[in-house]
């Protein structure tokens, strides 16, 4: 057997990311020293990235099952069902590392592989999303980031023709030289169009299908499963090129291959390419492969085999198709002017078998490369929880100037307007969105049966750090309350897991603990896991980014009229608050970005309540009673008012008055307490919404009143003008962007 000139020794593997025990069980596995480019298929496939090995006991915390869910954690993407014979498909994947190497290419590819997720399960991907985050947006280096994975997701969006419908981006220092690229991709699918990545059939025919085969991208899943520093930083060879008109005409040709009914099985070529995608479909079919390197279309000469199935070369799928219909396969990629490969066939005997004309270069059991071993790590809880979680509200002034404080806020970089991102994409790819970015959530009308979608993405990283626990469950509870202001029910999530070094037990305890959160809040909101990805070692010369588990979260409006938004739209409309303040002021960013803290207990919260608040105000926009709703989050109850009159197209003020029970100002005003929305409504529906909250037992309280004056009047605290307000909240990021 013949697997190149290097080589093979432990030193070797152990640079491959191979510990000494996994060297030692790969020989027992193979009942011999594996060859050089076995020894990277496994390396490749053994890495966290793609194997899990350490996350997976954790993982099965997650609820994964449900009326609704058609396909749960296992394939490219989750499905669930939105009735009339029509499906929702959605996924969330990182791509971290590749952006602060490559932030431009690395960012578009991260795009690029979750809208291949979808389209292989015979899906439309109909609309993407975004999640960054990123270091103090006053350095150099993180202004240059932020410029270029923000272009570098956009152009890829714009050339693919999908909607960019959401996202955000969160600035703090504990993201600084690792920054977190989550994209999210949706798509919608009927059900008798569903494939999985199956490799059957005896004798069925191997196909690549799209773009070239190089050098870009090798060693990919092993970059991203180490941390970053000045060496991991210098592997711009690791990071995938993308070719954004390759990506769209393959995805147009494989819908048309799937409705054609010409494939049986199909794989994406993400991380660890051609490794993956041949193991990975064989082992789901219970079957063998065998697959020639030399029939592969190359971008370069002198590749080896090694470089050949470890290449994560970009817009590249693995299809099996029946023999006997090579002919109209090859009809209708010539249609779409897509190459393809015939590079093997399915056999019986489960083994991946890799020839290179007539020698063969690797011959591996399928299930040896997808059973990784399954580590059980420690975990501890760090020791600067107890630490941090003192805060004596007594030692934090109060200030002198409420109006400068609220304007301070809104230029906060996390909370300030990313619509200077949203307008980089191609606003006639918008016409299919009900709702476009900037608000809770976006929303896709399918017009086939006349309902539409929301999706949105969020996680604040503070209260992860300061309890994971506790901010695993506000992530999936803001989630389902953006979808419930837009009047979208919950339906499912998708996660995109960021954590540092799972070898460290403290950091282990923050994902487990994380985890533990999500799956206490999806219980409670009927919202299983069908979905997502992990990514560990995001850690730099400075230490760990804070526990970042970004929820995805998908839910639908039965009713397109009923879509609700955050702006108010109509003068003498009443403000309602639905839920209650309370003071606290842990991790807030009033705390964080005006005095400089990060600390204290993460605002509490009640899933029972919570749950109870989104189907009071599901029921009272389903009934016709609301004209907007925004929830509150980050910057509180006055943020999210003066939100409220800043999108709104009439440029309408608010004139509020809040009860003092007690509460200090700057908690009443930026308290971030959890379970909160405000609606606008008719003042001749205030018993009728207040009703129907009496009848879920959540408080609600007119608070305020829509007027045309162009202010927002907040008891004696808050009196600003909006062309003030808007122009440190419309400007504060995009002149560091533009400078």
């Amino acid at each position: 057997m013949e697997g190149g000139k290097t080589i093979v020794t432990k030193a070797l593997a152990e640079e491959l990311g191979l510990s000494n025990e996994e060297y030692e069980k790969i020989k027992e596995l193979l009942g011999r020293e594996p060859n050089y480019t076995e020894l990277g298929m496994f390396s490749a496939m053994w890495s966290e990235h793609c194997s899990y090995k350490t996350s997976k006991p954790v993982l099965k915390n997650f609820p994964t099952t449900g009326p609704q869910v058609l396909q749960g954690p296992g394939e490219n993407a989750g499905i669930v069902d939105i009735g009339n014979d029509f499906a929702v498909v959605f996924k969330i994947e990182s791509h971290n590392h590749p952006s602060a190497v490559e932030p431009y290419e690395a960012s578009a590819t991260g795009g690029g592989g979750c809208i291949r997720d979808i389209s292989v399960m015979g899906a439309e991907p109909v609309a993407l999303l975004d999640s960054l985050r990123l270091g103090k947006i006053e350095s150099e280096k993180v202004q240059h980031l932020l410029k270029e994975i923000s272009r570098g997701f956009t152009d890829y969006a714009n050339i693919v023709e999908i909607p960019v419908m959401g996202g955000e981006i969160y600035f703090d220092e504990s993201y600084e030289g690792n920054p977190l690229v989550n994209a999210m991709t949706v798509g919608i699918v009927k059900h008798k169009d569903i494939v999985k990545a199956r490799a059957s059939g005896i004798n069925n025919l191997v196909l690549i299908i799209g773009g070239a085969t190089g050098r870009d991208g090798v060693e990919g899943a092993a970059f991203a499963s180490s941390g970053l520093n000045e060496e991991a930083e210098a592997k711009s060879s690791a990071v995938a090129i993308g070719d954004p008109q390759m990506g769209k005409l393959l995805r147009k040709a494989v819908l048309d291959l799937i409705q054609s009914n010409l494939i049986i099985g199909i794989q994406d070529m993400g991380a660890a390419g051609l490794t993956c995608s041949t193991s990975e479909t064989a082992y789901k079919a219970g079957t063998g492969m065998e697959i020639d390197v030399s029939l592969v279309s190359r971008k370069e000469d002198s590749m080896n085999p090694y470089e050949v199935m470890l290449s994560e070369s970009q817009e590249r799928m693995l299809i099996i198709i029946d023999k006997n219909k090579l002919n109209q396969v090859k009809n209708l990629l010539n249609k779409w002017d897509i190459p393809l490969s015939v590079i093997g066939k399915v056999t019986n005997d489960k083994i991946l078998r890799v020839k290179e004309g007539q020698n063969t270069v690797a011959e591996v059991p399928a299930s040896a490369l997808i059973e990784a071993p399954v580590y059980y790590k420690k975990d501890s809880k760090p020791k600067y929880i107890d630490e941090i979680s003192k805060l004596e509200l007594s030692d934090i002034n109060e200030p002198d100037n409420y109006n400068e404080v609220l304007l301070r806020l809104l230029s906060n970089p996390t909370i300030a307007s990313k619509q200077w991102v949203y307008e980089k994409g191609d606003a006639k790819l918008n016409r299919n969105l009900c709702v476009t970015p900037g608000h809770d959530a976006g929303v896709y009308y399918i017009k086939e049966i006349e309902k539409a979608i929301a999706a949105t993405v969020n996680c604040n990283g503070t209260y992860c750090y300061l309890d994971p626990f506790a901010g695993g469950a506000i992530a999936v509870a803001e989630s389902a309350r953006n979808l419930v202001c837009m009047g979208a029910k919950p339906l499912a999530i998708t996660d995109g897991l960021n954590f540092g070094n799972p070898d460290k037990p403290e950091i282990f305890w923050q994902f487990k603990q994380s985890v533990l959160g999500i799956s206490k809040a999806c219980e409670t909101f009927n919202t299983p896991v069908i979905s997502g990805n992990v990514s560990f070692n995001n850690e730099n010369p400075r230490g760990s980014i804070d526990p970042t588990p970004i929820i995805g979260m998908v839910g639908l409006i039965e009713d397109v009229s009923k879509i609700t938004t955050q702006d108010f739209k109509n003068e003498n409309d009443s403000i309602f608050l639905i839920g209650e303040n309370k003071e606290e002021l842990g991790g807030t960013q009033y705390l964080l970005y005006i005095h400089n803290i990060k600390k204290g207990k993460c605002p509490e919260l009640d899933l029972e309540k919570e749950k109870s608040i989104h189907d009071a105000v599901l029921e009272i926009i389903n009934n016709g009673l609301a004209v907007s709703a925004h929830d509150c989050s980050e910057g509180g109850l006055t943020v999210a008012l003066a939100e409220s009159c800043l999108v709104s197209k009439n440029k309408l003020g608010a004139n509020v008055n809040l009860q003092e029970t007690g509460i200090r100002k700057d908690a009443l005003l930026f308290g971030e307490t959890q379970s909160r929305i405000i609606i606008s409504a008719k003042s001749e529906n205030e018993e009728k919404i207040k009703s129907i909250c009496k009848n879920f037992n959540i408080p609600c309280a007119k608070i305020g009143i829509v007027i045309k004056e162009n202010k927002l009047k907040i008891n004696n605290l808050i009196d600003l003008n909006l062309t003030d307000l808007d122009k440190v909240w419309s400007e504060s990021v995009k002149n560091f962007v533009e400078k």
